[in-house]
């Protein structure tokens, strides 16, 4: 049985290391591979296939005596060294070769044979099922982090870089995509032999292979082939999913001022995919739920962004290699990165902006609610721990920073220098900084020290008021953050502007700035501006090239007069959130009036929200019109906020909307969602009719994603106590149930879960209890986070489990969050009574066993 216990005083924030977390190296380095070969003989039916691993490798020093290899759960049938057969001990986990000679210079050929059966990670074999019989028959691998150990013997860490060549035998009429190229293919009876070669060294991680009865759709960027590869019937789908890639393509060549480096480029949607996407070298995998259908594409960029976001990688992670786990970040925050500069691109700065806000919201959100680190950290229990919000999203925003010291032109220069001084390397971040330094002379480690070699960000406060007799505007700028802790000031050079409009009546009236930078360095500081006249707004941090919190401490006119002119969306959206916390009626007819005709929709989206925190029963009206925006993005935002007010007017509206639907997806789904959250106090004789509306919802709107469906779902999760919902979840977290629909109802029923009777509460975690056990990875994502949500020691119980039995790191990872989630939605008085209880029971029970084999034993006496 698991101890836990419960701490009166916590740290502000968390720690991200769990646990058996321990500083983690690369190994030491016997020799350098030069090659990999693999023979592969797949058996579908059988989830099995035999191979053979050829490595050669070049020693790095005389009289090494031993090879230690990664190789999980493999069955090793021999090891030859230059045809010579080799001793060699394997515990299921490390194959260590025992050298009948030491090492001299002498280049060895490393050839293993082995088999491998129902393998658990690295390679997947999809089929369909009794409860799936539609799911295509495919197989594919995933290597990132360390998994291509659990499908071919070799060094499993990034360090490593040799060119490589994969040879499979499949049935037909299956294809077989790998990296490189296809340099023969040969028909065998009723198989098929691919074969392809990587001739530009990579690591281990971006070796890959996929299998499957696809549809090849080619497409080229000049003389490159741009291929994409789907199930057959999904060929539309693929170009308006994947069109752009060759115009992606020309942009990043560009960007990073390095032609792309492989023959060819090929994207492969496949089924059950445990991730968004997989960079492999010139072969990406990306999960088939991406592919998008006409309607989809009206307000769906994420997909166009998942497709930009893997290519980059063929620059920032595999010609560019990270020579270590812990500078991952290197990689996934330029790929991050590179979606808001192809944003940039395409849909224009505001645009962008407003995407990389989101980016840092995403990233402030893990920091305040589940742990702060260092963006570079080597101390964790498994290295897939590190693929958070730290690493790709604050990584971005420190790509973002980067750009903004340096400046256009210098930021392309050092990109530019980075990426071709390093092509077909090992990096780590002192490269980049060095690289940085080379092409412009700055010297940005003080940043990386503030942004990357610790955690945190600043959190501002930012006062302002206006001296007239002196004609002084005096602003005090505080860093919350270092208020009981001055280790964590920051110590930054922060551009201000005091701006003043011309002709503001004009439809584009001219702004003008008065600019300061100021050296912020002290948790609270006080500035004096003597200005000719008093400005009509401020702006903090012009440009917001740098990562950080804000809040504006602004009177409301020069909050309008930012809200209404200020060029930048970013700022104006902060500016719109200071007036959302004044609240009263003036906000109210403000931010209206820029809910009509803010000229940017993100913005807009931003206004809605503020409307909805506003607690006047005047704001509906105001939020009312933005339901004509013909922006669908902003029309849901809209209807979010209007479910904030549990009256009949809304919703009625919000209910007819639903009724009715839009065109938009994700907009009809939030309307359909919103609903559930709203059915209490004087709404609360409303239960049947939308228990009604959501059983015809899940009944008839099926479609893409599942995503109007799930919404009915969601909204359902949120009449936490009506057991009629727990019933209709219920029914959908049965097998059979499209995908992504039961994983929505799996995560429901953490919800659901916290008003209901103590036997709906058993029935509900009996169900988790079962799911838990089958071996998906996303269904034991969606268990660990209905289980997080859940205030019983029974859930905890569960998530013991499944972090002890999952072989997956990532699983034990969320499972031992959930736990704390759970014990903190307990509290600690009822955690201890609740875990006392179970206690005792188990004591009783273990009373009750020896009482029984006392007698058993007498009895055979």
């Amino acid at each position: 049985m698991n101890n836990y216990y419960f701490d009166t005083e916590k740290p502000k924030y968390k720690s991200f290391e769990l646990p058996g977390a321990k500083p983690h190296y690369n190994p030491d380095r016997p020799g350098q591979v030069e090659h990999i070969c693999l023979d592969l003989d797949l058996d579908i039916d059988h989830n099995s296939f035999k191979a053979n691993c050829t490595i050669d490798l070049t020693p790095v020093r005389k009289g090494v005596k031993k090879f230690t290899l990664d190789a999980v759960n493999l069955e090793i049938k021999s090891v030859l060294i230059d045809n010579i057969s080799q001793p060699f001990d394997y515990d299921g986990n490390i194959l260590e070769i025992n050298l009948l000679h030491p090492t001299t210079e002498k280049p060895l050929k490393i050839s293993i044979n082995y088999q491998v059966d129902h393998p658990q990670r690295g390679i997947y074999f999809i089929k369909p099922d009794q409860y799936y019989p539609d799911k295509p028959i495919q197989v594919w691998t995933q290597g990132e982090d360390e998994d291509s150990r659990y499908w071919f013997p070799c060094f499993d860490y990034p360090g490593q870089l040799a060119t490589s060549e994969i040879k499979v035998k499949v049935p037909q009429p299956y294809l077989a995509v790998s990296n490189g190229e296809l340099i023969a293919k040969k028909e065998e009876g009723n198989k098929i032999i691919y074969h392809w070669y990587q001739k530009e060294i990579h690591p281990t991680y971006l070796m890959t292979l996929a299998v499957g009865d696809f549809a090849e759709i080619k497409d080229k960027f000049n003389d490159i082939p741009v291929n994409y590869y789907v199930e057959k019937g999904k060929e539309k789908e693929a170009k308006l999913s994947m069109g752009k890639t060759p115009r992606m393509v020309e942009f990043l060549t560009n960007k990073y001022g390095y032609n792309y480096p492989y023959p060819k480029y090929a994207q492969v949607c496949v089924a059950d995919f445990i991730f968004g996407g997989m960079e492999n070298t010139s072969t990406t995998l990306l999960m088939d739920r991406c592919l998008l259908d006409e309607r989809a594409t009206i307000d769906n960029r994420r997909t166009e962004s998942l497709v930009l976001h893997e290519l980059a990688h063929q620059w920032f992670g595999d010609l560019v290699v990270i020579k270590h786990w812990s500078h991952a970040w290197i990689k996934e925050g330029m790929a991050s990165y590179a979606e808001v500069l192809w944003t940039e691109f395409e849909y224009g700065k505001d645009d962008a902006s407003y995407y990389l806000l989101n980016e840092a919201r995403s990233y402030f959100t893990e920091d305040s609610t589940r742990y702060r680190r260092p963006i570079v950290t080597n101390i964790y229990r498994e290295a897939i721990e590190l693929y958070d919000r730290h690493l790709y999203e604050k990584g971005a925003c420190v790509y973002h920073l980067i750009r903004g010291i340096l400046g256009e032109e210098l930021f392309d220069q050092a990109i530019h220098t980075f990426v071709n001084q390093n092509a077909h390397k090992t990096v780590e971040t002192i490269d980049l900084i060095r690289s940085i330094d080379q092409a412009t002379g700055y010297n940005l480690m003080p940043i990386f020290d503030q942004y990357v070699f610790r955690g945190g960000h600043p959190d501002f406060t930012v006062s302002y008021s206006w001296e007239s007799n002196n004609n002084l505007a005096k602003l005090t700028i505080t860093q919350t953050q270092a208020k009981d802790d001055e280790k964590a000031l920051f110590n930054l050079n922060i551009p201000v502007a005091f701006a003043y409009v011309k002709d503001q009546e004009k439809h584009k009236p001219e702004v003008n700035f008065t600019k300061f930078n100021l050296d912020l360095n002290q948790v609270e500081q006080t500035f004096y501006f003597p200005l000719e006249k008093k400005p009509d707004f401020i702006s903090f941090d012009v440009n917001n090239y740098y990562l950080k919190t804000v809040k504006l401490e602004y009177p409301v006119a020069e909050l309008k007069a930012q809200l209404r002119y200020d060029p930048d969306p970013v700022s104006r959206i902060y500016a719109a959130i200071a007036l959302g916390k004044k609240g009263g009626l003036e906000a109210i007819k403000i931010l209206g009036k820029a809910l009509k005709h803010d000229h940017f929709w993100g913005v807009r989206i931003e206004v809605a929200k503020q409307l909805g925190k506003i607690k006047l029963n005047q704001a509906i009206s105001a939020l009312k019109e933005g339901l004509k925006d013909k922006n669908t993005k902003v029309r849901c935002a809209v209807i979010e906020s209007l479910s904030n007010f549990k009256t009949l007017e809304s919703y009625t509206i919000i209910k007819a909307y639903a009724q009715k639907g839009d065109e938009s997806y994700y907009t009809e789904s939030a309307s359909i969602r919103v609903l559930g959250g709203m059915i209490l106090g004087e709404l609360k004789d409303k239960e049947t009719e939308v228990l009604s509306l959501f059983q015809e919802v899940l009944k008839t709107r099926s479609g893409w994603n599942e995503i109007v469906r799930s919404g009915a779902i969601s909204g359902l999760s949120k009449m936490t106590t009506c057991s009629q919902a727990v019933d209709s979840i219920l029914i959908y977290t049965k097998n059979g149930t499209p995908q992504p629909l039961r994983l929505a109802s799996i995560r429901a029923l953490g919800a659901v879960s916290t008003g209901q009777t103590d036997e709906k509460l058993e029935e509900i975690l009996a169900t988790l209890d079962s799911i838990s056990g089958e071996e998906f990875f996303l269904t034991q994502v969606a268990v660990c986070g209905a289980l997080g949500q859940m205030k019983t020691s029974k859930a905890i119980n569960i998530l013991s489990n499944l972090s002890e039995q999952s072989p997956d790191g990532r699983v034990k990872k969320m499972a031992d969050e959930a736990i704390s989630k759970v014990q903190k939605n307990m509290g600690s008085d009822q955690a201890i009574k609740e875990l006392k209880d179970e206690f005792d029971k188990l004591k009783q029970e273990n009373q009750k066993l020896q009482s029984r084999l006392a007698k058993l034993e007498a009895k055979n006496k």
